[in-house]
């Protein structure tokens, strides 16, 4: 008997998972994910996203990238600061920089493009653990880091929302606290 998908419980259970292993979505499961983010919400669908997968090889190139940010913010980072950004991309066999393109658009102002493409980078978590693979979000300092950007082809009105770990689970996820939704929720 088939197993009835349950995307509420999906949904509710859902944990980054920060020890990924290989193998990575391949190139159809890469493009589903894909096809998920690009329906997030879009107000006058300005498609305000973009993606830079990076995988292979291609992590070592990015981790000199991290490497070289953190030596523009810290000059005196030590060694073993220098070898953690260098190795940080080789965490997963995926890692997808999600960026948000800001239009000029007198409806859509810029805090709700950067909304639509967090939201484009949170599909792409939820469509990589439908394709029973973990992932997480990550961030930090070097987001902010104009010339990684520029290094990764971003355009002046571009800005990074996050870099999105994508593989297998090397690890047990943490249990999912019970949250009480009255902490965060009333009606009015």
């Amino acid at each position: 008997m088939a197993t009835v998908f349950n995307g509420l419980s999906f949904l509710q259970q859902r944990n980054s998972m920060p020890k990924l292993t290989g193998p990575g979505p391949d190139a159809a499961e890469l493009e589903q994910m894909l096809q998920c983010a690009l329906r997030s919400p879009d107000h006058a669908r300005l498609r305000p996203w973009r993606f830079i997968s990076i995988q292979g090889d291609r992590r070592k190139d990015f981790g000199e990238l991290l490497r070289a940010s953190l030596l523009r913010r810290d000059p005196d980072a030590d060694d073993a600061a220098q070898e953690k950004a260098r190795n940080a991309p080789l965490r997963a066999p995926l890692v997808i920089a999600v960026l948000v393109s800001l239009k000029e658009h007198p409806k859509v102002p810029a805090w709700e493009q950067r909304i639509s493409a967090g939201c484009a980078a949170f599909s792409l978590i939820l469509a990589a653990e439908a394709l029973n693979y973990g992932a997480i979000w990550r961030t930090g300092a070097v987001a902010e880091d104009k010339q990684l950007l520029r290094d990764l082809g971003g355009a002046d009105n571009e800005e990074f929302v996050g870099f999105i770990y994508v593989g297998r689970p090397d690890c047990n996820a943490k249990p999912v606290p019970t949250m009480v939704s009255e902490e965060f929720h009333r009606a009015w």
